[in-house]
């Protein structure tokens, strides 16, 4: 008997928090990503059952980067259909841009390859995983 495994997607939608962090120098925070969808984005990850998006962004932004968010505020809250991960098809957004931060980065191994503060206007859009260009698209991030 031969057995097949396949990721099955769920039609279920999820909810996602990312995080645009910025240093001194106007350079933002990215990762190239470890895991589907892959490419140059900035932290970012689903909001757990029971979990506010704040606290979500919270989380996330230490779990990746091990920074601690101290002000923030939120740029969109947006359901994106075609955006999809490992599960679901269609995630509801909620974008923040942080204002302030402490700590020093450390980057969670399981979650990116590297890491670099990347200067705007020199990202390449074909490099930034697909949610992110649309993002940076839309808030015109250059």
């Amino acid at each position: 008997m031969i057995v097949q495994t396949r990721l099955i997607k769920t039609t279920s939608m999820h909810k996602s928090v990312g995080v645009i962090i910025r240093n001194q120098k106007d350079e933002i925070l990215m990762i190239d990503r470890s895991n589907i969808p892959y490419g140059w984005a900035c932290p970012a990850g689903h909001i757990d059952e029971g979990e506010t998006p704040e606290n979500a962004m919270l989380r996330e932004a230490k779990e990746e980067t091990g920074l601690d968010i101290l002000s923030y505020k939120i740029l969109a809250e947006e359901y994106i259909e075609w955006n999809e991960c490992r599960t679901a098809q269609g995630h509801h957004w909620y974008l923040y841009e942080v204002l302030s931060w402490k700590g020093e980065v450390i980057i969670e191994e399981e979650e990116a390859k590297d890491w670099a503060w990347k200067d705007a206007s020199k990202i390449n859009p074909d490099d930034l995983e697909p949610v992110w260009k649309y993002w940076f698209d839309k808030f015109n991030i250059k």
